[in-house]
């Protein structure tokens, strides 16, 4: 199941090995949570994705149960090598983390009552509240050029500051979204035949 990107700009598709040691990174990397640098990396570091595919990849695995990064890392590695490519991405990016954490749990249990372990664990949260931010901002980039997306990705935002349920608000939000997706595809695909009849 090896696929090749088809839009200009992106790297072959990675090997899965290429696919491990680029989620090993990406878990040993990001603190705070790795979705804040899933998108440099995937996007930007390697060019695995496009913006937009990323970002249709995510909501895709926002949708489903289960962490969005590891939703996000099998279905990369299951789009580019099929099985063996998601058992990759997994645990290329489970693997350097959970080794640090055990580490870093052992640790913490003999240090929790220091002054300075509790002021570095709350810089660590403003780091990644700040992170989490900027890559909020690089996936609405672009929707800039498709109101119609903006839009529903606006309700889905008030909805989440109402603290509507996620089910039902995913449930009313992905009709809808797969909906206006159908209608602007049909839309640019009507507008070259009609170009050719004006031109007629």
């Amino acid at each position: 199941m090896d696929q090749q990107p088809d839009a200009p700009g992106l790297a072959p598709a990675p090997t899965s090995r290429e696919i491990f040691m680029g989620f090993l990174g990406l878990g040993l990397t990001s603190f705070g949570g790795a979705l804040p640098l899933a998108r440099r990396t995937i996007v930007e570091r390697h060019r695995w994705l496009t913006g937009a595919e990323f970002t249709d990849l995510l909501g895709l695995c926002q949708f489903l149960p289960g962490g969005n990064v590891i939703n996000l890392s099998v279905a990369l590695g299951m789009r580019f090598r099929g099985l063996r490519g998601a058992l990759a991405g997994i645990l290329g990016l489970i693997a350097g983390p959970s080794l640090v954490v055990i580490a870093l749990g052992v640790l913490y249990e003999h240090t929790q009552d220091d002054p300075r372990i509790k002021h570095l664990f709350a810089g660590l949260a403003a780091a990644a509240a700040g992170l989490l931010i900027a890559m909020a901002v690089k996936i609405l980039l672009p929707l800039r050029h498709d109101p119609r997306a903006a839009a529903i990705a606006a309700l889905g935002f008030v909805i989440a500051l109402l603290r509507f349920p996620l089910l039902p608000t995913m449930l009313v939000l992905t009709p809808l979204s797969i909906a206006v997706a159908a209608r602007v595809a049909k839309a640019e695909a009507a507008r070259p035949a009609q170009q050719d009849e004006a031109s007629r």
